[in-house]
């Protein structure tokens, strides 16, 4: 075992610094080091000035960033006396991820994480991937600026996270299938009556994970498993018949890979989102982490159930975006936004998200593929024009 990394100064970069990912690989880099192991020559933030600022202090950023445009002066003059260089908006986002880093920790949520990725790719930065819109929305750019670039991927959501411990990299050729476990959320035991009338806030209190209300309403409908289904076919090279997803309550098994021969390796763990950062960043050794040792016979027993493709569509929906191609995993992940957004704001109902993902697929169904990071763009705003459309509608 090890109690710090294995490169001294090590140089690590952090988007999403304000975010749950972003606190939590703070609360890491902490306990193995802080500024003795590690240097951090960029950090950005959204609209949590104060907390931005604090956390650029307390790791001595070279460069902090707020994705809000019209917030430079308040992160500069909170910065001021530090030494740290203060960005702002998504022009200052792509000089942050262009920064010598050894590794990136990319927790920007949605598309305004990927070019700034895209930026520390092509630099040959390691990615701890952690934004899920770099391979839901242009898996086959960003694989292949990785590959240009020569860093290594290393997924950071615990399902991902999870293969990728599993799989052994000398018998890829006898993987035959990767089963993605999920919670089911707090309406696994639903009619779909019941979630008819769910609200954004019962949606958003997820019953194992402590996340954001967007991602906690995508458990609650199984969106954000799609989005992993996506994810895992441009991250483990699979066909889309080879990914399964099982629903396991107590999320303890974070994922499985199955082999030719019968065998099922898995990983286990507390849900703790901090093992998976840890494991990225002491990779590939294993650090001593601070989280919760699992004690198995107070668990007791682990369940397992078939997910409900009635009641929970959006598997089904990622099945069909993987078997079109091209860009309808933009499209469906930016209908899937614009849809989320009005259910938090009370203008559409949680069962709406789905149907209206599902039109837009189908009216967007072009054969259109991503030669460049604007053609993600395009088919992410079209898809989100759609959705707005099809709501105001029936509205």
């Amino acid at each position: 075992m090890i109690t710090s990394p294995p490169n001294p100064r090590r140089r690590i970069s952090i988007f999403g610094a304000t975010g749950s990912i972003g606190r939590n690989t703070l609360d890491i880099m902490n306990h193995l080091g802080g500024r003795e192991a590690f240097e951090v020559p960029a950090i950005t933030g959204m609209g949590n000035i104060e907390l931005l600022a604090a956390q650029a202090r307390q790791t001595g950023a070279g460069f902090a960033v707020t994705a809000d445009p019209d917030r430079y002066d308040d992160l500069k003059s909170a910065l001021a006396g530090s030494g740290v260089e203060a960005g702002a908006g998504p022009s200052a986002l792509i000089e942050a991820g262009a920064r010598d880093t050894d590794l990136l920790i990319a927790g920007i949520v949605g598309i305004a994480g990927l070019a700034p990725t895209l930026a520390a790719a092509a630099n040959g930065a390691d990615i701890a991937l952690a934004n899920k819109e770099c391979l839901v929305s242009a898996g086959d750019l960003f694989t292949a600026a990785i590959a240009r670039g020569g860093g290594k991927l290393l997924p950071v959501d615990s399902e991902h996270n999870a293969i990728f411990q599993v799989l052994e990299e000398h018998q890829r050729h006898a993987v035959e299938r990767i089963i993605l476990t999920a919670s089911g959320g707090p309406f696994r035991d639903f009619t779909r009556e019941q979630m008819a009338a769910v609200t954004p806030e019962i949606a958003a209190a997820h019953p194992n994970w402590s996340m954001g209300i967007k991602i906690s309403i995508d458990s609650a409908s199984m969106f954000n498993k799609a989005l992993e289904m996506i994810e895992a076919r441009h991250l483990f090279g699979m066909r889309p018949e080879q990914i399964e997803v099982i629903v396991h309550p107590q999320s303890i098994i974070h994922s499985m890979v199955g082999y030719s021969d019968g065998s099922v390796l898995a990983q286990l763990g507390a849900p703790d989102m901090r093992h998976a950062i840890g494991y990225a960043i002491a990779h590939p050794r294993r650090a001593s982490l601070p989280v919760e040792r699992l004690d198995f016979a107070k668990l007791a027993r682990l369940d397992f159930i078939a997910p409900d493709e009635v009641r929970f569509p959006a598997l089904a929906l990622a099945r069909t975006a993987m078997q079109r191609g091209g860009l309808q995993g933009a499209v469906l992940n930016g209908a899937k936004e614009a849809a989320l957004e009005a259910f938090i704001a009370g203008r559409t109902g949680f069962l709406d998200i789905a149907e209206i993902v599902a039109s837009v697929m189908d009216r967007l169904d072009d054969g259109r593929h991503a030669l460049s990071i604007d053609d993600v763009y395009a088919a992410d705003q079209d898809a989100r024009r759609a959705a707005t459309e099809l709501m105001r509608k029936s509205a």
